[in-house]
């Protein structure tokens, strides 16, 4: 079976102000560095029109109101310092939620035995009332919900590797021990949140990485700390934030990841899932805003994803 690639045609419709970091172009790049050869193999499916109201297993009631009152007629709106909304805003995150949740189905019914979905604008900011940081909607939080509501999972795992710390997602699971949110990410930086010492009701596992670090900081995080802690827990699902903003090139943070690395925390994690959730994996993209390395870091793990070797 091949790996499930979910593309979405309509990721230009969420526009942002000239300059910003998270832009269409992401997906364009994205798009080119999956058109190589080794992935003409990939199951290519388009994501759907997903039902936006699904938010409201993970955001506060009235949240998906109150982001249609914000949305422009036409131009651009602004929410916060860095967080915008346009006129098509909300039915590209409607196809990135039924991107993300047509992967889980594949992935839950055998069609395929792992998935990326290539979806935009990001999630893993979007706490429970608020968007924040580019996100609008918690796109892998609705995913894990979904995971429990539509399959019966009893435990679902989040391993989120974007080089800022997804409070969002931490935010809405952070009292609930059915879900494990583990990250590795810059500290200090961006939104501030991510400390080592929360832990939540023990399902929350925070990888604090040092500016500037790389390589070996990073699989001593992974190897001391996020693994055990995946493999103690046991998923039944696993689900990845996959952001490629730890790469050595990104404008907006300092670490030092190479393409290989991020190959090798997609093996590590795909072995823990073929022993505890039958390989059971899907990955949604989150950062990645230099175009060069998202690219780049996108066909290590996808790569990895399809069961080739690591990528340097």
């Amino acid at each position: 079976m091949a790996t499930l690639l979910v593309f979405q045609r309509n990721y230009a419709d969420h526009t942002t102000p000239s300059g910003h970091p998270e832009r269409s172009d992401r997906l364009r790049a994205v798009d080119e560095a999956l058109s190589a050869e080794q992935f003409q193999f990939l199951d290519r499916r388009e994501a759907p029109m997903g039902d936006l109201s699904l938010a409201e297993l993970v955001h506060a009631p009235g949240y998906v109101d109150a982001l249609r009152q914000a949305r422009p007629a036409e131009g651009i709106a602004q929410i916060d310092e860095d967080t915008f909304i346009t006129a098509g805003s909300l039915e590209a995150v409607a196809t990135g939620i039924g991107g993300a949740l047509l992967a889980l189905d594949a992935v839950a019914l055998g069609e395929v035995p792992n998935a990326f979905c290539a979806i935009r604008p990001p999630g893993h900011h979007a706490e429970v009332e608020r968007p924040m940081g580019f996100c609008l909607v918690n796109t892998v939080a609705i995913t894990a919900r979904e995971a429990q509501r539509k399959y019966g999972a009893e435990r679902v795992a989040i391993v989120d590797f974007d080089v800022h710390h997804g409070n969002g997602t931490e935010d809405i699971f952070r009292a609930d021990p059915s879900v494990l949110y583990a990250s590795s990410h810059q500290m200090p930086l961006y939104p501030g949140t991510g400390w080592p010492e929360f832990t939540g009701v023990g399902n929350i596992v925070n990888a604090a990485l040092s500016g500037g670090s790389g390589t070996e900081e990073m699989r001593a995080a992974y190897t001391d700390r996020i693994l055990p802690a995946i493999e103690a827990f046991k998923p039944d699902f696993l689900l990845i934030s996959a952001g490629f903003d730890a790469d050595y090139r990104d404008p907006l943070a300092g670490l030092k990841w190479r393409p290989g690395d991020f190959a090798w925390v997609t093996n590590q994690l795909l072995e823990l899932a073929d022993r505890h959730c039958d390989g059971r994996v899907v990955s949604l993209l989150e950062g990645g805003y230099d175009l060069e390395g998202l690219g780049q870091g996108v066909a290590a793990h996808v790569s990895a994803l399809m069961g080739q070797s690591e990528i340097d």
